[in-house]
């Protein structure tokens, strides 16, 4: 659901850009204030466990293939705010190493991916969760709500397209919801195992009452999560699907796909290809291995900023 530059207009582009800037922002404040320094780094590992899993496409009919948002799945985790930085984080890596989503269009693909997807899904997540309790009742939540959170997204995608007169609304719609809905299924079903997966494990992680949430032994614990995200990315991302992703799909069926504009800002490893790797296996690794360590070290080096700025002064000794 990248939208390259040359899909939306000038008008669409700077509106989308005001409100990813004020809800990033608004999101970047809410972290400092609520987010414990001592899981700031858990930032980095799910940065770079979505990046790596984001490479990974897997078909759904028509010849399309889609791939993990994890908006929810970070969401139910560590908050909606935080879900917004590091989807945020890992579409500007995306961007700007990548050329993967365009640079003019990175405040539409941020509303979409990040704002949208994280806080409309979080809050059905919740409400779900209400009316289901128990973990069953939790995963099912956490299914519907990441389909949700993706067919949501793919709305507003179709709202901008619509509003920059690329495609009628009437032709938007249908297209991109139905088509999402079916990718949605995948996105729920991922989402759901690895949190299952994560109750499991470390239940620690997904408890709701910081309280009870163990310190542990941070260090390790990000070498580990670091670690399973790079062995994605080297193993697992060579596999994935080459077919055309749902808004690629849709550009195609509408006929719009000529309105690509090449990218603004040159990448230096556009299309995850890296020039001195032949192999294309090999080249998709490397890609994924540096895109992976790139939105770890950003949401890291983020979370690091956030928790010294956020820190409270230390209290005068009472008399």
């Amino acid at each position: 659901m990248h939208i390259p530059d040359g899909f939306i207009d000038g008008r669409t582009a700077a509106l989308a850009a005001a409100l990813s800037a004020t809800g990033l922002g608004l999101a970047l404040r809410q972290v400092r204030r609520e987010l414990a320094p001592k899981r700031m780094p858990l930032l980095g590992l799910a940065a770079a466990f979505l990046f790596a899993a984001q490479m990974i496409n897997f078909p759904v009919a028509g010849g399309t293939s889609g791939h993990l948002t994890g908006a929810v799945l970070v969401a139910a985790l560590l908050g909606p705010a935080p879900a917004v930085v590091v989807l945020s984080t890992v579409l500007i890596v995306q961007c700007f190493l990548f050329a993967d989503g365009g640079v003019l269009a990175l405040g539409a693909n941020i509303f979409n991916m990040a704002l949208v997807a994280a806080i409309s899904g979080h809050a059905i997540y919740r409400c779900v969760w209400r009316l289901l309790p128990g973990t069953s009742g939790r995963l099912a939540a956490l299914a519907f709500a990441a389909w949700c959170s993706t067919v949501l997204a793919s709305i507003a995608c179709a709202g901008e397209l619509a509003f920059s007169g690329t495609v009628t609304w009437s032709a938007a719609f249908p297209a991109m919801a139905g088509l999402h809905m079916l990718i949605g299924l995948g996105e729920g079903c991922i989402s759901a195992l690895v949190f299952a997966t994560i109750l499991r494990t470390r239940p620690d992680l997904a408890a709701q009452d910081l309280s009870m949430r163990s310190d542990g032994n941070r260090r390790r614990r990000a070498g580990y999560g670091l670690l399973v995200a790079l062995g994605l990315a080297v193993f697992v991302t060579p596999l994935a699907s080459s077919l055309p992703d749902g808004l690629e799909t849709v550009a195609t069926r509408l006929g719009f796909e000529h309105r690509a504009a090449p990218p603004l800002v040159s990448a230096p490893a556009a299309d995850y290809r890296i020039s001195a790797v032949k192999s294309p296996a090999a080249t998709t690794a490397a890609a994924g291995v540096i895109g992976t360590l790139a939105a770890f070290g950003l949401a890291l080096l983020l979370g690091r900023t956030l928790a010294a700025r956020g820190a409270d002064p230390v209290a005068p000794p009472r008399r």
